[in-house]
């Protein structure tokens, strides 16, 4: 929860995003429950500042096993999405492959809310779609269009 109020805050205040970090979902994945996981890992990235220089020696070597067992525990999750019915299955995994093709979590998402009201569109279930989710569909296009037609 305070990683999602970190990243809208930064967002509706117009700032890069916040980073959210993986340690939240990694401590509930081993049963940090209360707030205690949250603060050992806020003291331990504090101490960690004061030997930034000697970390910068930690290669992505080091650091890709740790990421890759955290991309574990995340897909987990996809058990949850009913993969028999397309028009939820498709956004679903555009957003999944979307990400780590274009190294970028911003355009997974934006294809899954751009693919998601297609697709129910198509199914014939346009009235179960949210207003938000056709604001957010053209929202995602101006985005996508700014950042990769507009000159520079």
């Amino acid at each position: 929860m305070a990683d999602s109020i970190s990243m809208l805050g930064g967002s509706v205040m117009g700032t890069t995003p916040t980073a959210a970090y993986v340690e939240s979902s990694a401590g509930i994945a081993i049963g940090g429950r209360t707030g205690l996981t949250s603060l050992v890992v806020g003291v331990l990235f504090a101490l960690a500042m004061f030997f930034s220089p000697l970390l910068t020696v930690v290669t992505s070597n080091v650091t890709a096993p740790v990421l890759i067992i955290v991309g574990i525990l995340m897909a987990q999750s996809m058990k949850e999405i009913d993969w028999s019915k397309f028009e939820i299955a498709m956004p679903a995994f555009l957003t999944i492959v979307g990400m780590p093709l274009t190294y970028n979590i911003s355009y997974g998402i934006a294809f899954g809310f751009l693919a998601y009201p297609l697709t129910m569109m198509a199914a014939g279930r346009r009235k179960e779609i949210n207003p938000i989710m056709y604001i957010l569909f053209f929202v995602f296009i101006i985005l996508l269009y700014t950042i990769n037609i507009l000159p520079k």
